[in-house]
């Protein structure tokens, strides 16, 4: 029995769609979720410690241009660019939570000291680079740094923050695993793997120009200035 030509022709585009998924399964190796479950995770994917590349182009490559951008609807853009998200656990996205990285991000670390005699603020220049040499000095021990920053916002997922970027993802987790638990300032660490690698998309360009309208409630980084 020969069909109409209309389903005749719907059963062929059919077809040809369905080996175009299959084509499309085998050369991502099955499918962008599974490649983001896979990715950060070291089980093979583009990010994995031991993947040896994530799958070809086309959807793979395009998922990577978009992650952690305005774009991805999926992962919280200024969790993936920043480390830190002033919604904290109640964001609608998802927070990636890397297993390793180069950077550690130590939350709260640095306090400045209470205010005057006056009730007002007092110049914490002298104590913030006592500071900033004292942990420079703790966190060599791990390995070789290529970035120490401490941050001036006020917001409560950033005030204090420090991320400290080694050369290796060795030095990161000997940092987090040494420091986990102790304490400083009377304050307990609880230093995580961020993913921050490229501080000049997390920091605030207009804050380094000093042109930043928000103060230091803005949601990207205002990393302190040594002046030693």
């Amino acid at each position: 029995v020969t069909a109409p030509p209309h389903i005749s022709r719907e059963r062929e585009e059919y077809q040809m769609s369905y080996r175009r998924d299959d084509r499309d399964r085998g050369r991502y190796g099955g499918g962008r979720d599974r490649d983001r479950d896979r990715d950060f995770r070291g089980g093979g994917g583009r990010h994995g410690r031991n993947g040896g590349g994530g799958g070809g182009r086309g959807g793979a490559a395009r998922f990577a241009t978009i992650l952690g951008s305005e774009d991805d609807k999926v992962n919280c853009p200024f969790y993936y660019k920043i480390g830190a998200c002033r919604h904290g656990e109640r964001c609608s996205r998802v927070h990636i939570k890397p297993n390793f990285s180069q950077t550690v991000l130590i939350p709260h670390m640095y306090q400045r000291p209470g205010p005057g005699a006056d009730g007002l603020p007092v110049d914490d220049l002298d104590h913030f680079e006592n500071f900033y040499e004292e942990i420079l000095d703790e966190l060599t021990n791990y390995g070789p740094i290529e970035e120490l920053n401490v941050l001036e916002n006020m917001g409560d997922h950033l005030v204090g923050n420090v991320y400290v970027k080694y050369k290796t993802e060795d030095g990161g987790e000997k940092c987090c695993t040494s420091l986990r638990g102790r304490y400083y300032g009377g304050n307990m660490l609880m230093p995580e793997f961020s993913l921050v690698t490229n501080f000049r998309e997390a920091r605030c360009r207009q804050f380094d120009e000093d042109q930043c309208n928000r103060g230091n409630y803005c949601n990207f980084m205002h990393i302190r200035r040594i002046s030693k």
